[in-house]
């Protein structure tokens, strides 16, 4: 039985830990030919292997989200590899909200809105020119947060404005991409393992964490990337401009 992403190409930036690699590992069982794209080499490099162990068709390359010139390079890349094919992008890397220790830095705040949330500018416009190119649609999904809707006491506030960010500028482009059949979407994770960024949380910390989420406990990277899965898949064909949250029902309190 053909997998649900059989055949399509698709790129996960920040595919080399956490979230975006176990998007990428799905994606691969599920028969996507698969790019990687992160800094974070070692990590890439592990996720590439494990896929292509499998049986599963990865590449990784090392790129930076902030830089046009290097998603240019990728996407020139990814489109001669592949016959001209963009089918999926999921434009997942991003920091977290304690990746800067001061919260009125403005250093901190260029930093992290430059990463969550001009990467996933730059990944948009330029996969969906990619897309637009090949002419067969396509997918596209923004991995934002809970915090794209509420507030929170702890962390940089400019995590929060990122995340918000992401979710209204997704459907914008929803809107104006839709008629060229190019969808785009966002998923907003609840309380997940920490990020690759060696912040301890207390066992009191995640005490409390579960007592707020009604499914009382957190969540496991592979319940989101199942939910990427769906906006990535041609099962999700009339969704655009949507907001999935995979957050255990924190949201719905």
């Amino acid at each position: 039985m053909p997998g649900r992403l059989e055949g399509k190409v698709a790129i996960v930036t920040g595919g080399g830990a956490g979230m975006g690699a176990a998007e990428c590992r799905l994606f691969a069982r599920e028969g996507a030919i698969v790019v990687i794209a992160d800094l974070y080499e070692e990590g890439g490099r592990e996720v590439e292997e494990q896929i292509r162990s499998a049986g599963g068709s990865a590449d990784f390359v090392s790129m930076d989200v902030t830089a046009e010139e290097e998603w240019n390079a990728l996407l020139a890349s990814t489109l001669d590899s592949n016959g001209g094919r963009l089918d999926v992008l999921v434009n997942n890397a991003g920091l977290s909200s304690t990746s800067v220790d001061d919260p009125d830095s403005t250093e901190g705040w260029h930093r992290i809105m430059n990463v969550n949330a001009t990467g996933v500018f730059l990944g948009t416009k330029l996969g969906s020119t990619a897309m637009l190119a090949a002419g067969n649609g396509g997918s596209i999904v923004n991995i934002s947060s809970i915090y794209g809707f509420v507030g929170s006491d702890g962390g940089h506030p400019a995590y929060h404005a990122s995340k918000a960010a992401v979710r209204n500028y997704s459907k914008a482009m929803a809107v104006r991409l839709g008629p060229e059949g190019i969808r785009v979407n966002t998923v907003h994770p609840g309380f997940m393992p920490p990020m690759r960024s060696g912040v301890t949380i207390s066992d009191e910390a995640r005490a409390r964490l579960r007592r707020a989420i009604p499914l009382r406990r957190t969540g496991e990277v592979d319940e989101v990337a199942y939910g990427v899965l769906f906006l990535a898949s041609d099962e999700s064909s009339y969704v655009t401009g949507a907001e999935l949250k995979i957050d255990g029902g924190f949201l719905a309190r």
